[in-house]
């Protein structure tokens, strides 16, 4: 068994879709996490389970080079509450705990940004949870602002995308 130098931050991200071969690594990446950080993001396993239930989702799992580093998925679809045709909301995002602090999470989101403003969206809207190991310090460093909206327990969070 050889060993392979970790991804280093000059890393090229990138989102792929999760194969029969790769989903237990990508489930796997939430282990890393600490126990603050689990309370803020679903499991992965969880996740691509719903993801497989909802007509609307859309998830990949984030690539630095050849190391799966993280999992996101997004909601693309309408929002009665709103009144909206089409809304676009991160639905789930997570870095693996080795993996964090290196860049590869701002290099996915904007990959995510570019995906969405493809689709047509002029803003991105997303929920955190808030007490220890929140990112919503992380999101706003992202240009993300507070929407005035609350989920459950979550502050909810908008980017407008120019």
């Amino acid at each position: 068994m050889t060993e392979t130098t970790p991804p280093g931050p000059e890393a090229n991200v990138t989102l792929q879709e999760i194969t029969f071969e790769t989903v237990r690594e990508i489930c796997n990446l939430s282990d890393t996490l600490s126990d603050a950080q689990k309370r803020m993001v679903a499991p992965n396993a969880i996740s691509i389970a719903q993801a497989h239930f909802n007509e609307y989702a859309w998830f990949r799992a984030i690539y630095a080079d050849d190391t799966p580093v993280g999992f996101v998925m997004l909601y693309v679809g309408p929002d009665e509450d709103r009144g909206k045709e089409k809304a676009f909301y991160l639905w789930r995002f997570m870095i693996a705990s080795p993996h964090q602090g290196k860049g590869y999470g701002r290099k996915a989101l904007q990959l995510i940004f570019d995906h969405v403003r493809d689709l047509g969206a002029k803003e991105l809207d997303t929920s955190v949870g808030q007490g220890e190991a929140s990112p919503e310090g992380f999101y706003r460093s992202l240009g993300f602002e507070r929407s005035g909206e609350m989920f459950d327990d979550e502050v909810g969070l908008r980017l407008a995308l120019a």
